[in-house]
């Protein structure tokens, strides 16, 4: 093994506050489940928290985030 081709460290530049509120912002959206006049109901959140949508099931909200090119991800 030769020992003169280690691999060197890679330093992350800093991201700004603003930087990581909008990190995944068009990646990704979130589900969290509410309700919604007294009715169970699935929440969908852009990354940095801004609600986009609604819908009745888990399955319903996921197809939806992936019909728009992003990721589902759950809120635990």
């Amino acid at each position: 093994m030769n020992h003169d081709m280690q691999p060197q460290p890679t330093m992350l530049a800093p991201l700004s506050d603003a930087d990581w509120a909008s990190f995944g912002l068009e990646q990704m959206a979130y589900l969290r489940p509410v309700l919604v006049d007294g009715v169970q109901a699935v929440a969908i959140h852009s990354a940095d928290g801004t609600p986009i949508g609604a819908a009745p099931s888990a399955d319903l909200a996921k197809a939806a985030i992936i019909q728009n090119d992003m990721e589902p991800v759950s809120l635990h």
